[in-house]
């Protein structure tokens, strides 16, 4: 066994931001034979996120750190050569970078180890940056000419890539998995009378669309026993404090203050606490106005269909691919906030549908989107992408 496995390099700057708990179930369910190591320049939220050969750049040595740091914002470099040096130092066969950016900055590294080089697109770096700087686009034609792989969540990202010039052969479809074997499946009932609680959980960004969500729950707040939940918050870039901005705007001005409970970021393990005690999930992501969009599909969408909950949102990129409830028209348009409305009374008026709509919706992540089916397909790319000329 030892003698075929794979040593595996995976490039992501910062492991792990709490909202990404989809990038630590990609490296935690590599089967056996993939040996993995996580290349860093720091680390966050290690008690939630923790795996062997973790080789962070911050660790290594403060002064090299801030050294290459300063280099980077010269210009001088377009990658840290710490990735280089630790890829030759452990004999990796893979180099797996997570976004297209950092896949374009690790072209050198690649080039100077012979690693094969697979990259996964996710979503601003497939639209927001192409549009924001046209450079992005010339530096993708070298990425899809030089990287090896290409994958990406589902159909319609798979289409943006090969619109941006990767060649068809090159592209992948690739889910990302949730753990469904620890997310235990509990098919909501709700009864008219009864408190209706909805839950929201994202970073307050615009294409998350949590100000359509408002509106539309602003609507059936006198229908309704109505109770919110929202996990999540701005992070410091403007953009995400300009939509905290407009949330709370809506929240005064439509009057759910009294019917919100709002949580910030939490971990993981709240999130799945605090789904059990709703009965729906409402996310509508949208494409924002700088171009960003989801690319694929927020991994919370899975994740709350595994456990039994309806989800309500957008014909979003791949979210239709995700969300499959056996009813054509379950999506609805993006910032459309009285077809969200809608959506949601048909909730309220049908409860006693909900148990076969579920089901679909559980079999569905089952079949799609387990971690550990994922992790052994993604396995399989590897030994793949070895064995390809």
């Amino acid at each position: 066994m030892e003698q075929n496995k794979i040593i595996s390099i995976h490039s992501f700057p910062v492991w792990l931001p709490q909202t990404q708990t989809w990038m630590y179930n990609q490296v935690k369910y590599l089967p056996d034979d993939i040996e993995v190591h996580v290349v860093c320049e720091e680390t966050q939220h290690l008690e939630q996120f923790a795996v062997p050969n973790i080789h962070c750049l911050k660790d290594a040595s403060r002064l090299r750190f801030y050294w290459e740091k300063g280099l980077r914002k010269l210009r001088i470099r377009n990658h840290l050569d710490f990735v280089t040096s630790t890829a030759k130092k452990i004999g990796a066969r893979i180099l797996h970078s997570h976004f297209g950016y950092i896949g374009w900055a690790n072209l050198a590294v690649a080039r100077q180890t012979g690693m094969k080089h697979i990259v996964t697109f996710y979503g601003e770096d497939v639209n927001r940056f192409p549009i924001q700087d046209s450079r992005w686009y010339t530096r993708y034609q070298t990425l899809f000419a030089q990287a090896d792989q290409f994958l990406c969540e589902g159909p319609h990202m798979a289409k943006c890539l090969e619109k941006l010039g990767c060649p068809r052969e090159k592209i992948k479809v690739h889910h990302l998995g949730v753990t469904v074997e620890e997310i235990p499946y509990r098919p909501r009932e709700w009864y008219p009378g009864k408190e209706f609680r909805v839950l929201i959980a994202a970073s307050f960004r615009e294409k998350k669309g949590i100000p359509y969500a408002l509106e539309a729950l602003a609507k059936v707040q006198f229908d309704v026993a109505l109770e919110i939940t929202m996990i999540g918050d701005a992070t410091p870039d403007e953009s995400s404090q300009k939509e905290k901005k407009r949330i709370f705007e809506i929240i005064e001005n439509r009057g759910l203050r009294p019917k919100i409970k709002m949580l910030g970021f939490q971990p993981y393990s709240v999130l799945l606490e605090e789904a059990y005690k709703h009965h729906v999930f409402i996310l509508p992501s949208v494409t924002a106005s700088d171009g960003d969009t989801e690319g694929g599909a927020p991994v919370v969408l899975i994740e709350m269909m595994a456990t039994g909950m309806p989800v309500v949102s957008t014909s979003h990129c791949d979210i239709p691919s995700v969300i499959q409830y056996g009813m054509d028209d379950w999506l609805v348009d993006e910032r459309d906030a009285a077809g969200l409305t809608n959506r949601i009374q048909w909730l309220i008026e049908h409860s006693s549908e909900w148990q076969n709509l579920l089901a679909l919706g559980r079999k569905h992540v089952e079949a799609r989107f387990d971690a550990i089916q994922q992790g052994e397909k993604l396995g399989h790319i590897y030994h793949e992408t070895i064995e390809r000329k």
